[in-house]
């Protein structure tokens, strides 16, 4: 496993020195972990229809929340859960429109970070859970960030990969591309299942693997397509299972400035794993401003750079599960 080093390229921009990330390997080497086969599906009914995903671990155990990234599913934690301690739980659900959810009606939009901080509300309230853990990928960690700024004496803990907050975008390009974004959608929702691309199995394989350009390997697309696609028996093929809506769903983007607002609410404790190259931003700089930021307030705040792609915790998950581990048992 590659050493996870110290960003050498923002700690500049910080009041104080980040956190090393160094891992304790031995304790990492003999811990107990849930394993490949400790999940269940979930499913939870909303006023749209239902929201599921996959359950790992204890059901007499609070979990911790797991939100994907934004066109994936749940099974993105499919190679991450089964390397985490024995005595946790994770619930990594498919957000609306994403998976086996359940895709909103007709006429309306996907506002997904507001949409999705409701969500995680929405559970919580529903089980009752104090104190949660959450744990998010990309948009999934955007959500997170946001629910932990909303309700900030109500997280524990904020473990983020591969992104600090909901993605800035300039004032300018939000403005010029907001009318084709709306004929998109329209265009989109009357379009009829029978004018959808239909592929075979292989080919829907290689296409997903060409459009994440790099970001994932073969192997983890199939782990993806296991709730990213559905057959279709009528025209022998396979759609995506996604609502084609998503596409034109990240309207409500945030400037810099609203960002930093939210990242001076949160106060638990977080872990931000950075992959390196990961994913490239429009306003690179502000991953190390919300990280300078969150220190400033927040319980704790550990950093660490972790060799990979965007979806590193998925294409290599044993470059991240130590660092989620010791960040649990031992913070």
């Amino acid at each position: 496993m590659a050493q996870a080093r110290v960003a050498t390229t923002i700690t500049t921009a910080l009041s104080s020195p980040m956190t090393n990330g160094q891992v304790n390997s031995d304790m990492d080497a003999n811990l107990k972990r849930l394993g490949e086969n400790s999940w269940e599906e979930f499913s939870i009914d909303v006023p749209w229809g239902t929201v599921e995903g996959k359950w790992w671990g204890s059901r007499n155990r609070q979990p911790i929340i797991a939100l994907h990234g934004w066109q994936d599913n749940c099974g993105s934690f499919d190679r991450l859960c089964p390397l985490l301690p024995a005595d946790v739980s994770v619930l990594a659900i498919d957000l609306p429109g994403h998976g086996k959810s359940s895709h909103y009606p007709q006429g309306m939009q996907y506002f997904i970070f507001w949409d999705g901080i409701c969500l995680i509300r929405r559970i919580v309230r529903k089980y009752n859970w104090k104190d949660v853990t959450l744990l998010g990928h990309s948009l999934g960690g955007a959500l997170t960030f946001m629910y932990a700024a909303s309700f900030p004496d109500e997280v524990y803990k904020l473990i983020n990969i591969d992104i600090a907050g909901p993605t800035v975008r300039g004032v300018k390009r939000m403005a010029e591309g907001t009318g084709k974004a709306l004929d998109k959608f329209l265009d989109y929702e009357t379009l009829p299942e029978s004018k959808q691309p239909c592929y075979s199995y292989d080919e829907m394989i290689k296409l997903v693997l060409d459009a994440y350009d790099g970001s994932v390997d073969e192997a983890s697309v199939r782990v993806l397509m296991n709730r990213g696609m559905r057959h279709n028996p009528s025209r022998d093929g396979y759609l995506f299972s996604r609502d084609l809506r998503l596409k034109v769903s990240l309207l409500g983007m945030f400037t810099a400035e609203q960002t930093l607002a939210y990242a001076r609410q949160i106060r638990c404790k977080v872990l931000n794993i950075r992959g390196t190259p990961g994913m490239k931003f429009e306003t690179p700089q502000v991953y190390a401003d919300v990280i300078a930021t969150l220190k400033e307030r927040a319980s704790k705040v550990v950093y660490v750079e972790v060799p990979g792609t965007h979806h590193l915790h998925l294409v290599t998950p044993e470059r991240v599960a130590p660092h989620i581990n010791q960040f649990l048992l031992d913070y």
